[in-house]
């Protein structure tokens, strides 16, 4: 859908997107095909087309943090399809504090492999393994785990797209927490973990520390392993619900059908 978009070019808003896509400007080729012909509102013509000639060297070069500023929070999750590839499911455990010394855990998932980087031992890994991705995506997120993070990494250079999941999903009718949310989709947490709270994995993390118990940490990292793993399914789901209303809305709004589908896909 990144390549449908035109919000985020200076000047044209969600109506004026809309419009063009009811004209027939559908993608940024349009739009740089024929500049003069669409109708964009209150944007600068030049501007806008400017604009969309960094767009698209943008997305050529990967350059996520020209998408993260431009976007925004609201509008990262268009971005999902073309920097999938590059993508982090991330999900942190705290000893129930919220200060710079309280993060236990940080678990990290890039669609094939999980690894949880553990406080005592190489917790401090994090300030590299961040810089290798160009997006984020989180529950929750932009409200806890990434200002946590922030604390205690001082410094740290946040530059990905970050994908909050929590106020996406909420938009497109699913309520409550993240357990809740994956019951509602069909998500089946695994027997060693299901039923276990964030304040489980306080309890858990304690239980290691004071008495060096090792179940402990294997059960709280294997809790930790499914917030992140499950992340990819949920946004998934917040793409696709995302676009359909952007997508549905826009047809019975400008009266067209004119954007493909095809367009829109998940890419894996």
């Amino acid at each position: 859908m990144l390549q449908n978009t035109f919000l985020h070019v200076p000047g044209i808003g969600k109506t004026t997107e809309k419009r063009l896509w009811k004209e027939g400007c559908t993608s940024w080729d349009h739009l740089l095909a024929e500049p003069d012909r669409w109708s964009l509102g209150s944007a600068s013509r030049s501007i806008a087309k400017k604009h969309i000639e960094k767009s698209r060297q943008a997305l050529l070069d990967e350059e996520h943090q020209f998408f993260r500023c431009c976007l925004g929070a609201n509008q990262a999750w268009r971005a999902f399809p073309e920097f999938r590839h590059s993508c982090v499911y991330l999900d942190i455990e705290t000893d129930g504090g919220v200060s710079a010394s309280s993060v236990t855990t940080v678990g990290m998932y890039d669609g094939k492999q999980y690894r949880c980087l553990v406080k005592g031992e190489d917790l401090e890994a994090f300030r590299d393994l961040i810089s290798h991705y160009a997006m984020v995506v989180t529950f929750f997120g932009g409200t806890f785990d990434l200002p946590v993070l922030l604390r205690r990494f001082p410094g740290l250079a946040f530059d990905q797209i970050h994908i909050d999941l929590c106020p996406i999903l909420r938009q497109i009718g699913f309520r409550g927490g993240l357990k809740k949310i994956e019951k509602q989709i069909g998500i089946e947490r695994s027997p060693e973990t299901q039923g276990l709270t964030g304040y489980d994995a306080v309890l858990l993390w304690r239980r290691h520390r004071m008495f060096g118990d090792a179940r402990a940490l294997d059960r709280l990292i294997a809790y930790n392993r499914e917030d992140c793993v499950n992340l990819e399914r949920l946004a998934e789901v917040a793409y696709e619900g995302m676009r359909d209303m952007v997508f549905e809305t826009g047809s019975a709004e400008v009266g067209t059908r004119s954007l493909e589908r095809e367009a829109f896909s998940v890419k894996r």
